[in-house]
């Protein structure tokens, strides 16, 4: 089966060319297995000079603190939905006290 024509811009590109299904499922399965097959690094595991990894240190901090403040909206919600603190430790893996300990500052705002 043969796919349409392109249109717009990609038919000015390529006129009179058309791609089979087999093709195009062909390429894309090329196109996952790469992206699959590369591995993951987390930046750290990079060569860096010592410029580049303090560059780095304050958007890192930005992004901790924006996480920071999103977990607490989301523990906020649940409190004013009627989760107790137990249930905020137990989903985030924490301890009753230590959630309420970390949150619980929140709530006299």
């Amino acid at each position: 089966m043969w796919e349409a024509q392109p249109q717009g811009e990609e038919a000015d590109r390529w006129p009179g060319v058309y791609i089979c299904n087999e093709c195009i499922d062909l390429c894309n399965g090329l196109v996952d297995e790469t992206v699959q097959s590369r591995p993951r690094m987390a930046p750290w595991e990079y060569e860096l000079t010592l410029e580049q990894v303090l560059t780095s240190l304050g958007p890192v901090a930005s992004a901790e603190l924006q996480a920071q403040r999103n977990l607490t909206n989301w523990v906020m919600k649940a409190r004013s939905l009627g989760a107790t603190w137990a249930q905020v430790g137990d989903a985030l893996d924490i301890t009753r006290q230590s959630a309420w300990e970390r949150f619980s500052w929140a709530e006299a705002e």
